[in-house]
């Protein structure tokens, strides 16, 4: 019996590393898309910003994990031309990440790609993860480390925030079984915390005092265009982070624990996981 082959988008991202992980240990074939030059022959190079190698990723393919790059605001013209192929190719399945709330308007471009794969044809599943956890060792570690402080316009809104490897266990479960089938999961943490929760439980396990302190939302603009994001994509961050300010990430859900028969990590196996990160 012919073994699947697996197309991996966003292979270094920090769910595509972990997926491809769970993957290869439970012994199937992955093709990884990457932006760069390939480092050996399970690797392809894709730019899904002009459409270069998606034609040569799919060859051969049986299923895919698609979402689209960070810093493009328009991630329906990212993921649009990859689910056209997914169709024109047949592929036995393709699983799409975008976020949660994506299907508030059916205008939004996340939601524009939702519905081109579940009018496609194609058996997929649609999986829309809240806030990483993991955005406090990477995106928002320069004021932790250099402040002792996590600055955002976040006031004192709760967040499920979910840790991003249990989004890669959902998504390794769900490319490999046929349980769950043209469904949609909204992925979330097992509870809802305020960033003052978050700092506490970092606090906690560094031994260093760390407090969330609130800032505008132009304070944090400018910080990510000097950091070198594209305008429309900084837009983005801010109105999503502003739907957070409103309380629409505090909902949580039970999809993780329905899909891999144990509850989501939390904020502290988190924390203590990625202790040296704030040390």
């Amino acid at each position: 019996m012919k073994q699947d082959l697996i197309l991996v988008t966003g292979a270094s991202g920090t769910v595509g590393t972990e997926l491809i992980r769970l993957l290869k240990a439970e012994g199937h074939k992955i093709r990884a898309t990457t932006s760069k030059t390939p480092k050996d022959a399970s690797s392809v190079h894709v730019n899904l910003a002009t459409g270069e190698g998606i034609r040569e990723a799919f060859e051969g393919v049986d299923k895919v994990f698609l979402l689209s790059p960070p810093g493009y605001a328009d991630q329906y013209k990212m993921l649009s031309p990859m689910i056209q192929e997914a169709k024109r190719r047949g592929v036995k399945k393709v699983v799409l990440m975008t976020a949660m709330g994506a299907n508030a308007s059916d205008e939004t471009p996340f939601r524009r790609a939702e519905i081109e794969l579940e009018k496609s044809g194609l058996t997929y599943n649609i999986v829309r993860p809240n806030w990483f956890m993991e955005n406090f060792n990477t995106f928002w570690i320069q004021g932790i480390r250099e402040h002792g402080k996590i600055l955002l316009p976040a006031g004192k809104a709760k967040t499920s925030f979910i840790d991003a490897k249990d989004i890669s266990a959902v998504i390794a479960k769900l490319l490999t079984t046929d349980k769950f089938d043209n469904k949609d999961f909204d992925l979330t943490g097992p509870q809802a915390l305020d960033h003052d929760e978050v700092a506490k439980a970092i606090s906690d396990v560094t031994g260093k005092k760390i407090v969330y302190q609130e800032i505008q939302p132009n304070e944090l603009k400018v910080g990510l265009l000097a950091a070198g994001l594209p305008a429309d994509y900084t837009e983005f961050l801010l109105a999503i982070l502003g739907f957070l300010r409103e309380g629409y990430s505090a909902r949580t859900t039970t999809s993780v624990k329905d899909i891999l028969g144990r509850a989501p990590g939390d904020i502290k196996q988190y924390a203590q996981a990625h202790k040296q990160a704030w040390l």
